[in-house]
């Protein structure tokens, strides 16, 4: 794949991507695309493939082979602060959130703002984070009634709002959730899925890995279908119902066509 070979909308592509575990196939040619704006759900089955293919394209691990492209040339991420760095950001489902600190203090944790670099001894601008803290929860809809609060005394629908706000803060090109509502009563899923819906109308482009079949068709332009490492369905959300969607997940339906890897 040349850098040429994608179009000024692509955010990320990959060609091709396999993922072996000894002689276990992990995730087998997954060609996979994703443009500016666009919402895409990730599912299947556990064991499916979709984690691994995240790990992939977010630096946690090395492809045995293919590509990933992403914001217009190829990339071989070294980690997941790489990936961070290039502007991917990902929430899953353990959140990694420091239960002792703050909002802000969380928000920017490990990219902290600083005011006078000492080294050892530099004073953090903590004036500038919970400004920027506020700029962010207001860009991404998240109600956090009181910033200096310890995530430790949240609930788990504030936690993940966190999470999900800081990952929209720093994503400048694609944003990654797993699972993000699994954990969540009613409530609290609908104030998740707001900050989806706004991040869509800020033009984020998401990735969304989800079991829930209400929250993909609510949420997302396309859905793609992983089964036993292979990507076996690409499906415009218009063109096709739940149905269709599990058809591809439990084998029922094969996805013959993707069998050499067109998608």
């Amino acid at each position: 794949m040349s850098d040429h070979a994608m179009g000024h909308d692509v955010v990320l592509e990959t060609r091709g991507l396999t993922k072996r575990y000894g002689g276990v196939h992990a995730l087998e040619n997954a060609n996979f695309v994703i443009r500016k704006g666009e919402h895409v759900a990730i599912m299947g089955d556990n064991g499916a493939g979709k984690s691994t293919f995240v790990r992939q394209i977010t630096g946690v691990e090395q492809p045995t082979s293919g590509e990933i492209a992403f914001d217009g040339s190829v990339v071989n991420f070294d980690g997941p602060l790489d990936a961070r760095r290039r502007g991917i950001e990902a929430v899953f489902q353990n959140l990694a959130l420091a239960d002792d600190l703050d909002v802000p203090s969380n928000l920017f944790l490990g990219r902290e703002k600083i005011k006078f670099n000492l080294g050892p001894f530099s004073i953090l601008d903590g004036k500038g984070m919970r400004e920027a803290t506020l700029q962010a929860l207001k860009k991404t809809a998240v109600k956090i009634p009181n910033l200096s609060s310890t995530i430790r005394h949240m609930s788990g629908g504030q936690r993940q709002c966190v999470a999900i706000a800081r990952t929209a803060t720093f994503a400048s090109k694609l944003i990654i959730m797993d699972e993000p509502t699994a954990a969540l009563g009613v409530q609290e899923t609908a104030q998740v899925e707001n900050i989806v819906r706004t991040l869509k109308n800020n033009g984020e482009a998401l990735i969304l890995i989800s079991h829930n079949m209400r929250q993909v068709f609510d949420l997302v332009d396309r859905i793609v279908v992983f089964r036993r490492g292979r990507i076996v369905a690409n499906l415009n959300k218009s063109e096709t119902d739940g149905q269709d969607v599990v058809a591809y997940i439990t084998g029922a339906k094969t996805g013959a066509e993707f069998a050499e890897g067109a998608l």
